[in-house]
């Protein structure tokens, strides 16, 4: 396990914010969508590659809270520039569950 400083963790920027539209993303090397993310009038709309086919359809995806990197370099995937990593965790079949917040919270806001 790689250990951390508390100074290298406040370098990430764990932001929320509300997939505002989904898209396939047929040319993608894994099953993906292009997803945009609004974080809020600060940071604004940011676009992402996300591989969660499995277990989200575009439909339950529209108006999702999630939480994202937003301060990592934006990241050229297929045809699409990623500028944010939205977060999940890998189930043992290997899906993605999405990280959300449990209760309502504006754009934005960084991860405590």
């Amino acid at each position: 396990m790689n250990n951390l400083t508390w100074n290298d963790f406040q370098k990430v920027e764990l932001r929320v914010g509300t997939i505002i539209s989904v898209d396939d993303f047929p040319t993608a090397r894994n099953p993906s969508f292009i997803v945009k993310v609004d974080f809020g009038k600060v940071i604004g709309i940011k676009k992402s590659s996300a591989q969660i086919t499995d277990l989200y359809s575009k439909e339950s995806l529209l108006g999702k809270k999630v939480i994202a990197v937003t301060n990592f370099p934006a990241k050229q995937i297929g045809s699409i520039m990623s500028e944010c990593l939205i977060t999940g965790f890998h189930r043992e079949d290997g899906a993605v569950v999405l990280s959300v917040p449990d209760n309502e919270i504006p754009n934005g806001t960084r991860l405590a």
